[in-house]
């Protein structure tokens, strides 16, 4: 297949564009390279990915028509992979018209690109997020999902929303992803294990949110990579799945776990805990493993030591 990655150089979009060329289809990345953080991560990645004969990269951004149209009308493609958004639930409450522009307009436009030049397949990047403060665990596709309490949340249920009216209007073919908590090498320095490497490695304190019995389902990335490809794979109708490893840790033990990884001792800094947080977040992935055949095979303990081992060698540890 001729594919296309939206967000392709970031953390996951990298990953699926490696894993996309090596299952032998051609792949194009589109980026912007926006500043959300260090634009020089994203070219590194890409750098990884130009080797490959059958890697391209579009630069370009999901609000840019245009440019879209220019792309769309250029090559055939047979799937569009769309991750490019806006992510994370606390920069959202401080930019909320910027995550509705990019994440509702843009994911709107690729709809607008695959109904016009009548591309096959559509896998569309949501997040567990959406659940908000669902009290019953663990979280599943059938639970009501009306109340997203972060204005992230709320524009990834929308185009979910905005992905079924497309596939009941114009019969195209849809997938839709919650990713639970995505981790591993390469993982964007802003989130929690990442971040809480860096700190723990510079002997500096570690920010822990509520009393550190906040529980997550993190989820390694080549799990999620198997779950997107296999989705890929069987896209033939409109279907949502949750991708998570259906397992749980509670922050202070994720915390210890990364300490004990890096030989160090984590400080801590207690804060209060942060408006559009979750307590808890937990896949139900029973429908994903039946309709897709998804096996999470990387546990917290070994997701964490493969990411530690990772973040020695890029920052010359050893």
């Amino acid at each position: 297949m001729h594919c296309l990655v939206t967000g392709g150089a970031g953390f996951i979009g990298s990953h699926l564009c490696e894993r996309l060329l090596a299952q032998g289809h051609t792949v194009v990345a589109l980026d912007n390279f926006n500043d959300y953080y260090s634009p020089n991560l994203k070219w590194r990645n890409v750098e990884l990915l130009r080797p490959h004969a059958d890697f391209a990269l579009a630069e370009a951004d999901i609000l840019d028509r245009p440019r879209l149209q220019q792309l769309f009308g250029a090559q055939k493609f047979d799937a569009i992979l769309h991750l490019a958004a806006r992510a994370g639930v606390r920069p959202s409450i401080v930019q909320p018209l910027l995550y509705q522009q990019v994440n509702i307009q843009g994911t709107m436009n690729l709809l607008e690109m695959a109904r016009e030049h009548k591309i096959d397949r559509f896998i569309f990047g949501s997040t567990s997020s959406v659940y908000g403060e669902n009290p019953k665990v663990p979280f599943s596709e059938d639970d009501p999902v009306d109340y997203p309490i972060s204005p992230y949340a709320a524009t990834k249920k929308a185009c979910e929303l905005m992905c079924f009216t497309y596939h009941h209007l114009h019969q195209l073919k849809i997938t839709c992803l919650r990713f639970f908590t995505v981790y591993g090498p390469r993982q964007r320095p802003d989130m929690a294990i990442h971040k809480f490497t860096q700190l723990i490695a510079a002997g500096q304190k570690v920010p822990m949110f509520g009393d550190g019995t906040t529980r997550r389902d993190y989820t390694y990335i080549s799990d999620i990579i198997d779950g997107v490809c296999l989705a890929l794979e069987r896209c033939t109708s409109y279907h949502l799945y949750n991708l998570g490893e259906s397992q749980t840790i509670e922050l202070r033990r994720l915390i210890d776990l990364i300490a004990a990884n890096l030989d160090r001792e984590a400080r801590i800094e207690r804060l209060p805990i942060q408006p559009g947080d979750v307590p808890v977040t937990y896949a139900d992935i029973t429908r994903a493993q039946h309709e897709l055949g998804y096996r999470p095979r990387v546990k917290i303990e070994e997701g964490v030591r493969q990411f530690v081992e990772w973040f020695k060698e890029v920052n010359h540890l050893r």
